[in-house]
């Protein structure tokens, strides 16, 4: 079992396994981005392109913004910047996960499948994380994003508003997917997906708070929300342990 465990590929096809809905789900949202990369002034292979290059919804849609407002490229730099900036905790917290006998190189090649979605399935794997893993996962995920916005750009003027509305609710139903389980299965992490809710809720209703870009406003919650389960509800090393003989 160990040597199955230390296996690229036995990893890699689990990575795929997890990656499969993923993918399914990029594709319904990202039709959307087609839609708005046409609108933009992107045609299909620019379109294709940018999402091939960068895996990350709201900083395409943001640059999409910049581009039809004229902005030039240091704004379009900042904007991008900012939005995304929330992905640098993501790694932060990945290269602390993966096995500790890997390569250094492997963390820039993870880079490319650092999202939303694959981050929270691969926090999720049980002790430390084969490199192989979110290669895996970005294989079936990535296609269906660039498929989605391809697609979108073709064909994505033609249909109603409300198969737009409902194609975007995709990706709520797969997030909702990967936080459920672990929740069920832990109460101090269904206790922080909870409190997660309701101050981001908070942060889009009050005055003040509600100003912040919600790039900045990602950043804050996960600091302060997983900065505070962290100090209260530690993970012993004898339990990390545990998991990584699993």
């Amino acid at each position: 079992m160990e040597e199955k465990r230390n296996s690229g590929g036995f990893w890699f096809l689990q990575g795929m396994r997890a990656g499969i809905p993923i993918g399914m789900g990029y594709f319904a949202v990202a039709f959307t981005l087609g839609i708005a990369a046409r609108k933009a002034g992107l045609n299909v292979l620019q379109s294709g392109f940018m999402s091939a290059t960068m895996l990350a919804s709201a900083g395409q849609f943001a640059g999409f913004g910049a581009l039809a407002a004229g902005a030039g490229y240091l704004e379009m730099m900042v904007t991008e910047i900012v939005v995304n900036l929330r992905y640098l905790l993501m790694s932060s917290a990945l290269s602390q996960k993966v096995m500790r006998d890997k390569p250094f190189f492997h963390r820039f090649f993870m880079a490319y499948g650092v999202t939303d979605e694959i981050f929270a399935v691969s926090m999720g794997v049980a002790g430390r994380l084969h490199p192989c893993y979110m290669y895996g996962a970005a294989a079936t995920a990535a296609p269906g994003w660039v498929l989605g916005t391809v697609l979108g750009a073709l064909l994505g003027m033609i249909l109603p508003a409300r198969a737009m509305s409902a194609m975007g609710v995709a990706l709520y139903g797969m997030f909702l997917a990967i936080v459920v389980p672990p929740a069920k299965k832990d109460r101090i992490i269904a206790g922080v997906v909870i409190v997660s809710m309701v101050t981001s809720a908070l942060f889009t209703r009050l005055p003040v708070l509600n100003r912040i870009s919600s790039g900045f406003q990602i950043i804050v919650l996960t600091i302060l929300v997983a900065g505070a389960a962290a100090i209260l509800f530690p993970v012993s090393e004898k339990k990390e342990e545990t998991q990584d003989a699993a």
